[in-house]
């Protein structure tokens, strides 16, 4: 097959188009959902990103982000990967609607959490639950390119029945031997007692598993406590953080006030009003706040996820009013053009009227 022949690469400002065109069961509780872009398109992108999926549900759109599962060498088709949450409204309709056939829309790729097999040869990929789609992405490009790579790779969850692909995992590990594999389980399956290393991920059984934990470039992805029982425990054995990076998209504890700029005395005094014609609700924003910050500290439940620009789930239609906007990839040129809005990212320059 010649380049002429080959989809051209998916485009991610004008692309937004996804089919489904496969499904794989990977545990009682998770899925694999394989999609392929319509029309057809190649992806490019670092192992580890993530992409925005527009969903229907309710007779409203859900935006979510998941990481792309599936590794940049196989670029004609993306996957994710969804562990269905007791109560969670995306990922339990995915796993009841999402099947062959079906069509999404979808944003990116995007995201900073990343890593390519060249950039490092030592690695401690350190995942629990569904934590472990980044790192599980990374490590099929490290094979798939057949890099010599040193990679302790340790994955924690609940009981055997909950570790999400252990098979291929084991697979790979035979297929590259710099890659060694780890599981730990809190307890033993129904139907399979658990012989390896059980409870929690601690320092001593680290150290027993990657003795040479100090020397390694970390990647973490899990739950919130998860990461942050890691973060303490590897600051606690002397480690250099600046070699530590993580991922997750439970952003609960994120507030855009990170990302806001020193103002100057005038604009922070100025006050614009804010209005949700959908929830009825009238808030007062300052001129050197970002709307989502400002109307969660007023009550207001919004969606949202990374609060910095780049997922689109906040994205808003802007009625009337002016802002001053800093995306960082998580909306399109046309859909500012339509009156779009991501409010994580946006400060008033004038009363608002938002749909919302």
């Amino acid at each position: 097959m010649t380049d002429e022949t080959l989809p051209p690469l998916w485009n991610p400002d004008t692309d937004d188009s996804l089919v489904c065109v496969g499904v794989r069961r990977e545990t009682h509780d998770v899925l694999t959902f394989v999609l392929a872009a319509d029309p057809p398109r190649r992806f490019a992108f670092r192992p580890g990103q993530f992409m925005t999926y527009g969903l229907e549900i309710g007779g409203e759109t859900v935006n979510r982000c998941y990481t792309i599962s599936s590794p940049p060498t196989r670029p004609d088709r993306i996957s994710l990967t969804v562990k269905a949450v007791p109560g969670g409204p995306v990922s339990n309709w995915l796993h009841a609607n999402l099947k062959p056939g079906t069509r999404l829309s979808a944003l990116g790729p995007m995201g900073d959490f990343h890593w390519t097999p060249t950039e490092g040869p030592k690695q401690l990929f350190l995942s629990a639950g569904s934590g472990i789609t980044p790192l599980m992405a990374m490590t099929r490009a490290a094979v798939d390119l057949a890099v010599e790579v040193d990679i302790a790779f340790v994955h924690s969850a609940r009981s055997p029945a909950d570790l999400i692909f252990r098979d291929e995992l084991a697979l790979m590990a035979r297929q590259a031997p710099g890659l060694k594999v780890t599981h730990i389980c809190e307890a033993d399956a129904p139907e399979e007692p658990w012989g390896g290393y059980r409870g929690r991920l601690d320092l001593a059984r680290l150290q027993l598993i990657a003795p040479d934990v100090l020397e390694r470039e970390v990647r973490c992805c899990g739950p919130a406590p998860y990461m942050a029982a890691v973060r303490a425990m590897l600051t606690d054995a002397g480690f250099d953080m600046t070699r530590y990076h993580e991922e997750s998209f439970d952003f609960a504890e994120l507030t855009g006030t990170d990302a806001v700029d020193v103002p100057d005395e005038e604009s922070a005094a100025r006050l614009w009003k804010v209005e949700f014609t959908t929830s009825r609700r009238t808030i007062e924003v300052p001129a050197d706040r970002f709307v989502l910050e400002t109307a969660k500290a007023a009550g207001m439940r919004l969606p949202s996820s990374c609060t910095k620009g780049m997922c689109g789930t906040c994205k808003c239609r802007l009625v009337s009013g002016t802002v001053d906007m800093t995306p960082a990839g998580g909306i399109r040129q046309r859909e500012i053009d339509q009156g779009l809005i991501l409010i994580c990212c946006s400060r008033p320059t004038s009363d608002l009227v938002i749909e919302r």
